[in-house]
């Protein structure tokens, strides 16, 4: 018979040799007792099959577990019932099953009254011949011996296996009267147990016992015992069916707390392996990303010892022509092509160079529309209804103001507009807002009285400009209380730059900045007060004094400085930002005492702009206040303003201070705050938020600075895996980011299309025109927002990159012959990304200060030296050393 394919075969017939093989594994001491302790007894039945199909017998676990089953059920109605042979015939396997399982201790038939254990065996005479069987299996896979006694089985030669087991009742054994309807009944019971029906296949669960193993009766196909309630007068034979029919329904609450602890215990089996797996694929991605890493880190490594080679070489042409009398330009040796080491001197491309030595070289009062307005003098219309100041005003609108009307009419929204423009240009921090919405909304913010609503003192509540001294002499870290008295208040310091030019400075007159800055000043102190500015350039390379990218230095001012006075124009102010915007600069004390210093010696007034002194998030960088300096080279002439728009995330509150000594200042600026006033409600709410000291250091700058950092971090490394260079910062909400390489040749007009092209893109960046950079390709970019608009921003950037770099090599593939080389700048200050951008090949404004500082440059930003020692190069590839050394000796 093939078994295979039917897993589960009910009424199929066994041989009498086939049930004395079952019975001689079932009865084996070892398979009682694993019966006895586990609760699930399928796969004990599946290996009894094994060994059966080993001798021949091929049966299936379910047959072998359903064949004990009705004999254990023939056993117990023979045995419960006290029924006698018939005919001289009894049941030949009763004795075998007597045995076993009156040979377990947790078995225990007991009577209806349960007053004496029953262990009654079946006397009748024992006729025709009976078969001694000795079992032995010494393939059976338990490790318990087998009882020679329980091995003997008297088996009587019958037709049938049927028959055997339904002996016909003895005719002793009675039964209760009753109706025909009820005997009709309890036969067709019996007959469905006979032949297999469902019901005979319900466990009937009745008096349990503890196991061995600790459990209740054992759970196999027959773990529960058939007590039979014995016939007792006035009781029938269908109130016995329905009371066994009631006892099925009891369950072991044991069993379902089991079932529910099994299932639970493999639920979080399956999330462990889950969340192993998906642990696994990060740590390959992670793994993958570092490779990727890694072999960018090297090939830049290459390319960084190659540009210093190259500065060694032309700083050694530039020696010997100047020791053979020669002219100080550079002369490029035969051969060699060093125009990506000029990158860091020229910085900028060979259309763009220039212009902009050309712009440099004009007139102030020429530069203004051109600079400012980013339009050409051709493109300007006068208007019969405006002014000459108003027509200036009319169109002085460039990309900043340009780009955030574009936003305000897209503006993206995950829910209502996913595929709007989102806004990396104004700088705005968007983390806090939870923060600051829940601490502006409790009840201390809440006041209303009338001195709220009425006419102030212009210069602001007195109750709020104790509040901002007190304030700034904690944050700033001033040596002595300052004074309520010098406080100013204003909505917002763009009012306060409008009035102190207006104040300090005439008409045509000029307000000396370094490059590149904000650009809302240029509007505050140009529109308002036909106050001029007078620009520091700060450039990429690092040459003289200078030991970082876009670095003030003193001498940088005194030549911007003179050069306005040679033109004849009049400089009244210096302006300062610490931290830098767009830069992030945070000054040094020694570097604010040297531009006081530059300030006090030429008598200009200086205006310190410290709006973002609050937002330094990392504990490397320390931000040092001008309040916070011991003594000031020249109290009277230096203004610091402050507010709360950018610090604690409130941009829409227009709210700012000016702390000055100057009382004339203070009066005149006083006169202005008609037009630049702050609303009582809103001067009460900031005064209870910086009264609020605890919940400021506590809850709010711990949230602000960590997530700042975060932002920064992940703007930064996306950043890097693009390769795009970027200066390394650690205050403010900006990156100042290198964009040469994707423009051709160089020029404002280039940078001025990828920066409609990423708005196209629906991402809005600001470039370097609008803060007067004097190199094109220069973006800045804000990282202080959610991390879903960062995610999706940066795919926008990287797709517009990809795609302009694609450009770039079509170009130049269809161009071989005009292509020239590309040149590399370091514009980082650990000097790990290199922007590669256009550059002329023509050398000859090059000098050997520059290239010193250069190389000086290459050196701080590298470790190559160290690893790269004479006698370890001798060692690694000595035939080279050989023939550098020659070479050395004969010059």
């Amino acid at each position: 018979m093939d078994f295979r394919g039917k897993k589960y075969e009910r009424g199929s017939n066994w041989s009498d040799p086939e049930v004395v093989e079952l019975l001689q594994l079932w009865a084996d001491e070892s398979v009682q007792m694993e019966l006895e302790s586990c609760l699930r007894n399928q796969h004990v039945f599946n290996r009894i099959a094994e060994v059966l199909r080993e001798k021949g017998i091929h049966r299936t676990g379910d047959q072998c577990r359903e064949k004990i089953k009705k004999m254990k059920l023939e056993y117990r109605r023979i045995k419960d019932n006290s029924k006698a042979p018939r005919s001289g015939r009894t049941w030949k396997f009763y004795e075998v099953m007597d045995r076993v399982l009156t040979s377990r201790p947790a078995l225990a038939y007991s009577s209806l009254s349960g007053s004496m254990m029953a262990q009654q065996v079946l006397q009748g005479s024992m006729v025709e011949s009976y078969h001694h069987h000795q079992f032995t299996s010494p393939a059976l896979p338990f490790e318990h011996s087998q009882h020679p006694e329980l091995m003997e089985i008297k088996c009587e030669e019958v037709n049938s296996d049927e028959h055997c087991l339904t002996p016909e009742p003895p005719a002793a054994m009675s039964y209760q009267q009753g109706s025909p309807e009820e005997h009709e009944m309890e036969r067709a019971f019996l007959e469905r147990a006979q032949n297999n029906s469902p019901i005979s296949r319900v466990e009937i669960p009745i008096e349990t016992s503890v196991s061995p193993s600790g459990f209740s009766e054992p759970n196999m196909a027959t773990s529960t015992r058939i007590q039979n309630v014995a016939p007792r007068p006035g009781f029938s034979a269908l109130h016995r069916l329905r009371k066994r029919r009631k006892g099925q329904r009891v369950k072991d609450p044991l069993d379902d707390l089991l079932l529910k602890t099994l299932t639970s215990q493999r639920a979080m089996e399956e999330r462990f392996l889950q969340m192993e797996e998906r642990r696994f694929q990060r740590d390959l991605d992670v793994e993958e990303r570092r490779m990727q890493l890694e072999q960018r880190r090297f090939e830049l490594e290459r390319e960084h010892e190659f540009r210093m080679f190259n500065v060694f070489a032309q700083m050694l042409s530039i020696l010997k022509q100047s020791h053979s009398g020669s002219s100080s330009s550079v002369a490029m040796p035969r051969g060699l092509d060093f125009s990506q080491a000029l990158s860091e001197i020229t910085g900028m491309g060979g259309g763009g160079g220039g212009d902009l030595q050309e712009m440099r070289a004009r007139p102030l009062s020429e530069r203004r529309v051109d600079m400012h307005g980013f339009c050409s003098p051709s493109d300007f219309q006068r208007s019969p209804y405006l002014s000459a100041r108003g027509n200036i005003a009319s169109i002085f609108r460039g990309s900043t103001e340009e780009g955030y009307k574009a936003y305000h009419a897209d503006k993206y929204d995950e829910d209502k507009n996913p595929n709007g423009i989102i806004n990396f240009g104004t700088s705005e921090n968007k983390l806090c807002f939870d923060l600051m919405s829940k601490r502006l909304t409790q009840t201390d913010m809440n006041l209303m009285e009338p001195p709220l609503l009425q006419y102030p003192d212009w210069t602001g509540h007195m109750f709020l400009r104790e509040e901002v001294a007190r304030f700034l002499t904690y944050y700033c870290k001033a040596p002595a209380p300052l004074k309520a008295e010098n406080v100013i208040v204003l909505n917002g310091c763009g009012s306060l730059f409008s009035a102190l030019a207006t104040v300090l400075c005439d008409p045509g007159e000029a307000v000396l900045i370094a490059t590149p800055f904000y650009g809302g000043i240029t509007q505050s102190v140009f529109l308002y007060g036909n106050v001029k500015l007078v620009y520091a350039y700060l450039d990429s390379k690092i040459t003289g004094t200078s030991t970082r990218p876009f670095q003030l230095t003193v001498e940088k001012l005194e030549k911007a400085l003179q050069n306005a006075r040679a033109e004849g124009v009049t400089v009244r102010a210096l302006i300062l930002l610490n931290p830098q915007n767009p830069l992030g600069d945070i000054y040094s004390l020694s570097e604010l005492r040297d531009y006081l210093e530059f300030a006090k010696r030429h008598e200009l007034h200086v205006i310190v702009d410290e709006i973002y002194m609050l937002s330094v998030f990392d504990d490397s960088a320390t931000f040092h206040s001008v309040l916070g300096m011991d003594r000031l080279p020249d109290p009277q002439r230096t203004h610091v303003m402050w507010g709360i728009t950018k610090d604690f995330a409130v941009s829409g509150i227009r709210f700012g201070t000016l702390y000055t000594e100057n009382q004339d200042v203070a009066n005149a600026v006083a006169s202005l705050c008609y037009f630049h006033g702050v609303c009582g409600p809103v001067q009460h709410k900031v005064a209870q938020l910086l009264r609020d000291r605890d919940w400021i250091n506590q809850v709010y700058l711990r949230a602000n600075r960590a997530r700042l950092k975060a932002a920064h971090t992940y703007v930064t490394d996306e950043l890097k895996t693009l390769g795009v260079p970027f200066l390394n910062r650690n205050a403010g909400f900006f990156v100042w980011i290198d964009f040469r390489k994707y423009l051709k040749t160089g020029t404002f007009e280039e940078e001025m299309l990828l920066w409609k092209r990423f708005l196209d893109n629906k991402v809005l960046l600001s470039c370097g025109k609008a803060f007067e950079c004097s190199e094109p390709g220069w973006f800045r970019i804000i990282f202080a927002d959610k991390t879903h608009r960062l995610q999706l921003g940066m795919q926008r950037i990287r797709k517009v990159l990809e795609e302009r770099e694609q450009e770039i090599l079509a170009e130049e593939k269809e161009q071989p012959c005009q292509s020239e080389q590309d040149g590399k700048a370091d514009s980082t200050d650990e000097v790990i990304f290199v922007s590669r951008h256009q550059e002329p090949t023509s050398a000859s404004s090059s000098n050997l200060g520059d290239l010193i500082g250069l190389l000086q440059q290459q050196m701080r930003s590298s470790d190559w030296l160290q690893k790269n020692t004479a006698e370890q190069f001798a060692q690694e590839k000595p035939e080279i050393y050989d023939v550098f050394s020659k070479l050395v000796g004969k010059q």
